[in-house]
């Protein structure tokens, strides 16, 4: 097969196209008009010698030779985007990047203010911040610092377990002013509860024994966190949320008696990543305040 010399901004337009779907997406993405970056992939299939999409009406359908190319890409654009983290390190000791990686709710509710703080003291210092509810791998480097809610597992990494955060279920004030405070399971029924589409695997071994949940409970579901929170914050219902958020959202507990399950949280980076001083003043910064908010957590029962 032709392709030893292929272009590696040829694979970063292929690259573009499998994670947007369609070329004028990946355009957008890259930067290029969409033309170049149909030039990218033609250019491409010809070295390669095979159709990497098909055209239907759907859309670009990715061809096997493509799928079988998808992985290999993501560990290249990884590696591409920590060597330019490292390399922006490098040239200005005191500043550089860093790429931090939490779920959807805790980098939107938790972190944006430990963020703001951090610049404030570090303004030289680019954020990069990717939500995801999958572990992104720091082996890999997808990411340098990963703020996680259960014990890392990959190898090489320096992990620091931060305390356990609890949930417990929450309603905004509307909510209970219009249709009262359930005060026991049976009770709760009878209200619209926020919860999941698709249970997930795992998660009824982590409730307490005498909280029967399934997915016939919820009268509205949704298998994101980020929009569950965002119906309970807008007083769609109740919903089970981190004892933190809610208080900060000023919401009121429901079932106070009734701890739903608790999650540990962790810090992460890769072992590599400790003779970075801006790393190791991140690391330390997200230890000391998300520490706060677990103490905080435990003192407010």
């Amino acid at each position: 097969m032709a392709g030893s010399g292929a272009d590696w901004d040829l694979f970063q337009s292929l690259h573009a196209v499998l994670q947007a779907g369609s070329l004028s997406a990946a355009a957008r993405r890259r930067g290029l008009t969409q033309p170049t970056l149909g030039r990218h992939i033609e250019a491409l299939e010809q070295q390669l010698g095979a159709p990497l999409f098909l055209r239907s009406p759907r859309g670009l359908q990715p061809t096997d030779l493509a799928l079988s190319l998808r992985p290999h890409l993501e560990e290249m654009a990884a590696a591409a985007g920590a060597a330019l983290r490292d390399a922006s390190g490098a040239a200005d000791p005191a500043g550089g990047c860093i790429r931090l990686t939490a779920s959807n709710v805790v980098g939107a509710e938790l972190l944006p203010p430990i963020l703001r703080d951090f610049r404030r003291k570090h303004p030289q210092i680019d954020l990069e911040l990717v939500l995801s509810d999958r572990n992104e791998d720091l082996s890999r480097r997808d990411a340098d610092i990963a703020v996680r809610m259960s014990r890392p597992t990959q190898q090489s990494l320096v992990a620091r377990k931060i305390g356990v955060l609890g949930l417990g279920f929450y309603a905004t004030p509307e909510y209970v002013a219009a249709h009262g405070a359930p005060d026991c399971m049976d009770t709760l029924r009878e209200h619209t509860v926020i919860g999941f589409d698709t249970f997930p695997v795992g998660l009824r071994d982590a409730l307490p024994a005498d909280l029967e949940v399934d997915r016939a409970l919820f009268g509205f579901r949704s298998d994101s966190d980020a929009a569950q929170l965002a119906a309970l914050k807008a007083g769609l219902g109740v919903a089970a949320c981190l004892h933190a958020i809610g208080r900060r959202h000023g919401l009121v507990r429901i079932l106070p008696q009734m701890q739903v399950f608790e999650l540990e949280m962790w810090l992460a980076m890769h072992e590599l990543q400790r003779t970075s001083a801006r790393m190791r003043l991140m690391f330390d910064h997200l230890a000391e305040s998300l520490a706060a908010i677990v103490a905080e957590d435990r003192a407010q029962g």
